[in-house]
């Protein structure tokens, strides 16, 4: 079984950007987000934790991981989507300042590649490898993966043989877990971005 967390919220940025490997803290409910993994992970059987090296990721696991007692490996080919030039900046500016990139970018999604940054294409080439090797080494195991949006839905394009275009079709939200079950017979989406705590903002 492997899970597959989002990480939790983060501190308010002030105002909608493109947060790729821009680095960010949690904010106060990102933190209870995962406190609440935290406990509702206990005793379902979880060996390892694997993250990113971006801090909203491995602050997440961390967390987890105090309750767990588990190992975490944190392995920067799962950081999210490496945006380039924009990384940071918010996109009403990005959007007034270059018109035709912006819509380009909308019409070809999966392969469109910010300057200095990755595409969706690159970034599923990066990520499902590394999903893939995590998956052979479990066997009947269960993992906890706390991943970035972006990642997550290449991860979930892959499972449910989705092309990448439509990836935000997906949707995964701060702190929600999806249930990718693995056997002999391959990969099954078992649940998807669940939230189950009412009480906490997600």
């Amino acid at each position: 079984m492997i899970y597959l967390l989002r990480h939790g919220e983060i501190e308010d940025p002030g105002s909608r950007r493109f947060i790729g490997q821009t680095d960010c803290r949690l904010s106060t409910s990102g933190r209870a987000q995962a406190e609440y993994w935290k406990t509702w992970l206990q005793g379902k059987g979880v060996v390892h934790i694997y993250c990113s090296d971006l801090d909203r990721s491995s602050e997440t696991a961390e967390i987890i991981s105090s309750g767990l007692e588990v190992k975490i490996s944190v392995n920067p080919d799962l950081k999210e989507i490496h945006l380039g030039e924009w990384d940071g900046e918010p996109m009403q500016r990005i959007r007034k300042k270059f018109p035709a990139s912006w819509t380009e970018r909308g019409a070809h999604i999966d392969a469109y590649r910010i300057p200095g940054g990755e595409s969706f294409n690159d970034l599923y080439n990066r990520v499902v490898p590394v999903f893939t090797s995590i998956a052979r080494k479990i066997a009947a195991e269960h993992v906890l993966i706390v991943g970035h949006a972006g990642v997550n839905r290449m991860i979930l394009c892959h499972v449910l043989g989705m092309p990448i275009r439509r990836l935000f079709s997906i949707r995964q939200d701060y702190g929600g877990l999806n249930i990718i079950e693995n056997d002999s017979t391959g990969f099954q989406v078992a649940s998807m971005n669940i939230t189950l705590s009412p009480s906490i903002k997600i």
